[in-house]
Formats: C-alpha cells, structure tokens, sequence
C-alpha cells in the first residue's frame, strides 16, 4: 500500500523529484504501441496517483455507509470522513470556513448552481453579464442560459494579441448593468493565467460579484480565495489527480445564505410539509441526495498528495516543461503556436497548429507514438472565432510530465511532416 510521499526535495533538479512521483501513477508504467505513454492531455483529465486510488479503495472497504443518516458506527466514520474532506478542501483554497464549501458533480455544476440559483432570481431584462472570450463553454452556456430567460445580454472582454486579456478595454466594459463578472484563472485553450488579483479589485470597487472558473488552475498554482478576495470559484477534482465525479463550489456565505437550492430532496431539507419545506443551511441545503462519499475521500487524498509534493514544486516543474516546449515547437518548421509565447504570462497549456494539417489528424498520428494530446475546439469556439480556426492541437503539462515526453512529441510531430507536409 502506498501512502502519501514524505519527499526532501530541497535543491534536486526537477526532473530527479518527478522520475520519483511517476512511479505513483500505475497508468503510466503501460505503453501505448509499443512505445511508453506520453500523457499531455492533462488539462482534460489527469491520472490518479496510488493514493488516490488505495483512498477510494480503502472507504469502499472498510467505510462505506450513508453520510449523516445513520448513529451506527460505519455511518459516523462515512460521515465524519466526507466533512473532512471538506475542510481540507476550505484549507487548500484558503477559505475561513468549511462551510463555504459545497460538493457539486464538477465545475460545470458549480457554475450553473451560481447562475441558476444565485443570478436569476437577480437578473433583470437589458442586465448584463460579462465574461471574456477565452472561457470554457461551462463558463458561457450556463449565462447564456439564464441570460435568455430573463432577456439580459453576455458581454465579452476582447483578448489582445498577444493572447491576454485586454485590461484596456476592461473597466469600459463595466456598467451600471452588469451584475456579475464570470472568468476563468487560466485558459483551458491558451494557458493565459489572468491577473485575477487586479481585475477582482476593480470589479469590486464597482460593486460587481465575481467567479472564478478555477478548473486549470487547482492543479497548478496556489488558489488562495481570501487573497483574490473572489465572490465564488468553482473547480473540479478530476483535473487534480482526484477521481471524477465531484467538483467544489466555494461562495462567499452572504451569497450562499442568499441562494436557493438547485435541486430538492433528501439530505437538504429541514421540515418537509404536505405542500412545501424548509431548507436547512448550506453548503448542505445544496447537496440534495446521496452524495460522492468516496469521491469525497479520494479529492482528499488528491490534495494531501499535492501538499506533500508542495505547489510551488509543481508550479516550477511545469513551467520549465513550457519553457522547454515553447523553444522546442518555435523550431519545429510549419507550427504556429498560439499566444501568450511568455511564460510569465502562460501556465501548463499550450495550443498549436502544424500548416495546414487538420489537428485531428495530427492527434492520431502522435498517438501511434505514444503521444496522447487534446484535438478540438476544446469547449472554446468563441475563442477558436477569435483565433481565426476551427480548432488546435492542445499540450497540457501536469506534475508526472517529463522532457522527453516532449521529445516524444517532437518526433511525432516529424512523422506528421513526413506524412502531410514531405512536398
């Protein structure tokens, strides 16, 4: 059985500290034809260490009962497990207190709770949302959603050149109107990390709640919600190392004391009558129904397993595989690379196209090389608009990525040329 990794890191290169962690990931100990599995899809999903599995394993096997339904002795220990979990994740995004937090199936849910339970009942006709174009669909169908019900507008940020967010325009895009400012901390497509910080300070000098979109960032940044000093922000656990299957919504509690709950049944009352009910308070008035208990568990054991590792370690490691790939593609002849190409600017994604080679066709070559990347739209097609294509190939690093994962991919990417582009 493995446990958590005690790791004295201090002065190792990067690469000697994740050879050691990659032993954690039983999946990528397999090879994929013949060759080993380069993983750089990271920002769809990311593998799950021993950890997290032996966790899951472990509540199934020793644990598993109903959560706060039960005075017998498996159902208190099922019990105080999920609300464990739910500090520890209070602990790992900073938030004073537990209760802040609501256990959803993903972000998406998280976002949509927000929209539909939070702004609608808000909203006015001619009310405006705004949100940038770099979002993930998750992050503009919801408002777009409750925007058509309630005849209000989506109004967008415009991107800069040079793939960020143009702080400019930003401000005159605010007005009267606008009652919420939904962005994500990193783009999903660009690997833009958006200076949330700043942006939060200006929408709350005009009084506009803010979320925070932080699916791509949990895993690979410090995510403090009392320093950005955001209204909401919602994540998921897959994208963590966590298992699938449940997500987090952090709300400030004024607003969550303010909402009313998306679905109704047990657990998140507290009176039912012949003809309505009471709720009981939140985060459990949202958690209607059975929730993820060993999903619960195992994010958990995600986050101890980032903890121990430590995020600036992580933070570091993918930004020198970005560095490493940004100069290994700006060689590579035919690759237009989508911005920001700063790393200051850029984080653990990164899109690109090779001439005029579909990406789907670019992805299935590489995966005949082991090499497993993102081809698409990527939830993003406002964006893809923006960029002027359909679609890019997408590299997305994580913890257990290694350089010559990236050389993997460079010698796939050469039998693309050979293949489509040898005249």
């Amino acid at each position: 059985m493995s446990s958590v990794p005690s790791l004295n890191l201090a002065g190792q290169p990067p690469e000697n500290w994740v050879e050691r962690v990659r032993f954690d990931f039983p999946i990528l100990q397999r090879t994929v034809y013949d060759h080993p599995l380069a993983y750089l899809d990271n920002a769809a999903t990311t593998h799950k260490p021993r950890h997290v599995i032996e966790a899951l394993v472990r509540f199934y096997e020793q644990h598993n009962a109903n959560v706060h339904r039960g005075v017998y002795k498996l159902s208190e220990e099922a019990s105080q497990k999920y609300e464990a979990a739910r500090e520890k994740v209070a602990n790992f995004i900073h938030a004073s207190s537990a209760r802040s937090i609501v256990f959803t199936r993903g972000t998406t849910e998280s976002i949509n709770l927000v929209a539909h339970s939070w702004l609608k009942p808000r909203l006015q006709p001619g009310d405006q949302i705004l949100v940038s174009r770099m979002e993930h669909h998750s992050n503009l169908v919801p408002w777009q959603m409750v925007a058509r019900e309630k005849r209000a507008r989506i109004r967008y940020i415009p991107l800069t050149r040079q793939g960020t967010l143009d702080l400019n325009t930003f401000e005159r895009h605010i007005t009267s109107s606008t009652r919420i400012l939904a962005l994500c901390h990193i783009s999903n497509v660009l690997g833009s990390r958006n200076p949330l910080a700043e942006i939060i300070e200006i929408a709350r000098s005009r009084q506009i709640p803010v979320l925070v979109d932080a699916a791509q960032s949990v895993s690979r940044t410090k995510v403090d919600v009392a320093a950005l000093d955001c209204d909401f922000l919602a994540f998921s656990s897959h994208k963590m190392y966590g298992p699938t299957g449940i997500g987090v919504l952090y709300g400030k509690p004024h607003f969550l004391g303010e909402m009313e709950p998306l679905m109704g049944g047990g657990g998140m009352i507290r009176q039912v009558g012949e003809e309505q009910s009471e709720w009981t308070d939140f985060p459990a008035k949202f958690e209607a129904g059975t929730p993820p208990l060993a999903e619960a568990v195992g994010l958990a054991a995600a986050i101890d397993y980032l903890d121990a590792i430590g995020m600036d370690k992580i933070e570091r490691h993918e930004q020198n595989l970005m560095t490493y790939a940004l100069a290994l593609l700006q060689q590579f002849p035919g690759v237009t690379i989508y911005p920001p190409l700063d790393c200051n600017q850029k984080i653990g994604v990164l899109s690109f196209n090779i001439g005029d080679v579909h990406p789907h066709d670019v992805a299935q070559i590489l995966d005949t090389e082991g090499v497993a990347v993102r081809a698409g739209h990527h939830c993003a097609q406002p964006l893809m608009r923006t960029l002027r294509v359909s679609s890019t190939v997408r590299l997305s690093f994580s913890l257990y990525n290694i350089l010559s994962d990236i050389d993997q991919l460079a010698l796939g990417l050469q039998k693309v040329r050979d293949i489509f582009l040898r005249n």
